[in-house]
């Protein structure tokens, strides 16, 4: 929602502020430091949840199934405080984006995922922010994760009970609490959460969809479970959790609490490395849901589907579920390797070391988001690079945009006496871990340009040392290549 005219605009920019925004106050990074993380191997769980029911009526759809799931998309529809309110429609030819929100709180069984909840009982507090754009074309989805700790300037916003005035330099999850707390109301806490957006990114969103763990968690256990990658023994005594390394096959509430674990060994307790192993469940979610062939067993999808609207709430624009399969049938030829995942680009905050800020190189993000891009072109990529299923064949991305496509770390024999060193052979992508290995034994990420753990399969930003994400198909493959363990 954008603002009223003469009233104070805070965003992550020094300008019009009235004091030094924490977000620009860093040097700005190399291009190719931006934190990335394209999201590939069927990674399309969080897609089936932003269209709420609509998969299950790709085929033939019983009267009383369609009234039952509309039924339920009615039900957990939220009314938001935007002037416009823009609502759902497929067919109109324009890019579609709302903004995910993961709601933290202890209400509705969500205490017994948490393990705290007596003491945080009413708590609301937004876990895991995305946002969220669906091409106009239907032929790629960018999200963008925005850290809860990281350091923002916002905008007055409205609520059900009254105004709240603008912020600076706070955290950007307690835009979320603090409106809740106000408003008294999920619309207001999430209406003022994507009001602060617009302003951060230059977008004008209206709609939303909030999910919380007991939700997730339902999802999880109505597939049966989910294998997980446990790389290093993971003891959390908040939550009784304590997993050997290795393989593990988890049921909801135990794939959400190692999701969302921030205390006890196998983390380093920020919010960033968190963000990554949520990252990583997505995936692994989605690819049970295909190795089971749910997609062609209505049955079981069909409770999957009532797991996910069941948690979900809808903001008024898109609670429709008409719309919804219409934008569900629009997305069906969709290329899976064509979602792109990322975090806004960040750096350490200058005045505190547990929080983040947001680099300057974010405004590059947002503005592929208001041009209708991708956030990784293939413009540059020639045919050599891509396999005709768009999967990875060594050379997916641009050479020049990762650290590890330097002459110096790919170069073979000498090339002295050679006439055309720019032949230099681009980096060799191993098809069993999905990463380049350089002569020194670095692992680099070649889709980020990343530096990849050896032991935990995490990906850092060679410039900020802040996580990226987890290097999936190497974590699976050669950390955790064993079968699952049940628990």
């Amino acid at each position: 929602m954008s603002t009223q005219k003469g009233e104070p605009v805070a965003s992550h920019s020094t300008k019009d502020t009235q004091q030094t925004n924490l977000g620009s106050a860093v040097p700005r990074r190399p291009r190719h430091s931006a934190i990335a993380y394209t999201i590939r191997h069927r990674a399309r769980m969080v897609i089936a949840c932003v269209i709420a029911g609509a998969l299950v009526f790709l085929g033939t759809v019983a009267a009383a199934t369609w009234f039952n799931i509309d039924h339920a998309v009615q039900e957990r529809r939220v009314n938001s405080h935007f002037e416009h309110q823009e609502y759902l429609d497929p067919n109109a030819g324009q890019p579609i984006r709302f903004v995910l929100i993961g709601q933290d709180s202890r209400d509705a069984g969500n205490a017994d995922i948490a393990g705290d909840g007596a003491e945080n009982a009413g708590v609301h507090n937004a876990d895991t922010t995305m946002v969220v754009e669906i091409a106009a074309d239907r032929q790629f989805i960018n999200l963008v994760s925005i850290p809860r700790d990281s350091l923002v300037d916002v905008p007055s916003c409205t609520t059900s009970q009254g105004t709240i005035p603008a912020q600076y330099g706070v955290m950007f999850n307690s835009i979320f609490s603090t409106a809740y707390a106000v408003g008294g109301d999920l619309s207001s806490a999430a209406s003022c959460t994507v009001s602060a957006i617009n302003s951060l990114t230059g977008l004008d969103i209206s709609n939303f969809i909030v999910v919380d763990f007991k939700g997730l968690a339902d999802m999880i256990d109505a597939i049966g479970g989910v294998d997980v990658c446990i790389p290093v023994h993971t003891v959390d005594a908040n939550t009784d959790m304590d997993l050997s390394k290795g393989m593990h096959h988890l049921d909801g509430k135990s794939a959400t609490n190692y999701a969302r674990m921030r205390y006890g060994t196998g983390t380093d307790g920020s919010d960033i490395m968190r963000t990554t192993r949520q990252q990583y469940l997505i995936k692994s979610l989605f690819n049970e849901a295909i190795s089971k062939n749910l997609f062609t067993q209505t049955s079981q999808l069909y409770q999957l589907v009532r797991a996910a609207i069941n948690s979900l709430s809808i903001s008024e624009g898109m609670a429709d579920t008409a719309a919804l399969v219409g934008l569900a049938m629009s997305l069906r030829n969709m290329p899976l390797d064509h979602l792109y995942m990322q975090t806004v680009p960040i750096t350490e905050a200058p005045t505190d070391p547990n929080r983040v800020v947001w680099a300057p190189d974010a405004d590059e993000v947002w503005a592929k988001f208001r041009e209708d891009k991708p956030l990784f072109s293939t413009e540059d990529t020639t045919p050599s690079d891509t396999n005709e299923d768009g999967g990875d064949t060594g050379a997916s991305d641009t050479p020049s945009e990762t650290p590890s496509a330097s002459p110096s770390d790919t170069a073979g024999p000498s090339q002295e006496g050679t006439d055309s060193p720019a032949a230099t052979p681009a980096p060799t992508v191993d098809p069993q871990t999905g990463l380049i290995k350089q002569p020194d034994g670095t692992l680099i990420d070649p889709e980020t340009g990343g530096v990849v753990d050896p032991e935990t399969g995490a990906i850092k930003d060679p410039d900020t040392n802040q996580y990226v994400g987890i290097a999936y198909q190497y974590l699976n493959n050669t950390v955790c290549a064993v079968p699952a363990t049940k628990q």
